[in-house]
C-alpha cells in the first residue's frame, strides 16, 4: 500500500514541476511579448514558451485594413529578429499578412489567474475592446479580445507602448513545432533573408 501511495506522490510532485516549468517563466516575468534555449531576452526579461500559444494563429481580426504593398510581400521568407517566444529570434519565417493598425505593448493578468504578465508583444488595435480608431496612449486601460494565449482573451490590460510600424503575421518553426499565422511580428522585428 505504501509504495503505490509513494509513486503516485512522486508523480505528482514531478507534474507540478513540470507544469510550472512548461507556464513560462517569461509569462510571470517582464515578459518580451509572445515568444531562446535559455529563455532570457537581450533585455534581461524573460520570454514565454511557444506551447502557451496555439500552434495555428488563426485568421487576423475582423476590421483590420491589409496594406497594398508592404515592405515583406506575403511570401517573403525572412529572418525574424524578435525574441517573443523561444526559439524566434534567429527562425526563418514566412511572410502571410501585412496590415496597417496601431500595435500595442500589454501588461496584464491572465483570467486564468496567474503572475501578471509584463510587455506582452503584440495585440493589434482590432483586438482590444471597444478601442475605436485613434491611437491608445500608454497607460490607458483597456480590455484584450486577442486570443493569444491562455487567460489572456477577456483580461484587463494597461498599454505599456504603442507602434505604427506595419505589422505582420507569419509561418515559422521554433524548437520543431511549426507555428502558422503566428501573431504579430512588427516591421522592426523583420530582416530579409540572405
Amino acid at each position: 500500500m505504501r509504495k503505490p501511495l509513494m509513486t503516485a506522490v512522486s508523480a505528482g510532485i514531478l507534474v507540478g514541476v513540470l507544469v510550472l516549468a512548461g507556464c513560462s517563466a517569461g509569462e510571470s516575468q517582464d515578459h518580451q511579448g509572445h515568444d531562446s534555449g535559455s529563455m532570457a531576452s537581450s533585455a534581461g526579461a524573460m520570454s514565454d514558451s511557444p506551447m502557451d500559444h496555439p500552434m495555428d494563429g488563426g485568421p487576423a481580426p475582423a476590421g483590420i485594413k491589409a496594406v497594398s504593398a508592404p515592405k515583406f510581400p506575403i511570401g517573403s521568407q525572412v529572418m525574424l529578429t524578435a525574441d517573443h517566444m523561444a526559439g524566434m529570434d534567429g527562425a526563418r519565417a514566412t511572410i502571410v499578412g501585412a496590415f496597417d493598425t496601431y500595435t500595442y505593448s500589454v501588461n496584464f493578468t491572465p483570467t486564468t489567474g496567474g503572475q501578471p504578465v509584463k510587455d506582452h508583444k503584440w495585440v493589434v488595435q482590432q483586438e482590444i475592446k471597444n478601442a475605436g480608431d485613434r491611437r491608445l496612449a500608454d497607460g490607458t486601460e483597456v480590455t484584450l479580445e486577442a486570443d493569444h494565449m491562455t487567460g489572456m482573451k477577456g483580461a484587463k490590460a494597461t498599454i505599456a507602448s504603442s507602434t505604427d510600424q506595419t505589422v505582420y503575421m507569419v509561418d515559422y518553426e521554433a524548437d520543431g513545432m511549426k507555428m502558422t499565422n503566428h501573431k504579430w511580428v512588427v516591421e522592426s522585428e523583420i530582416q530579409p533573408t540572405s
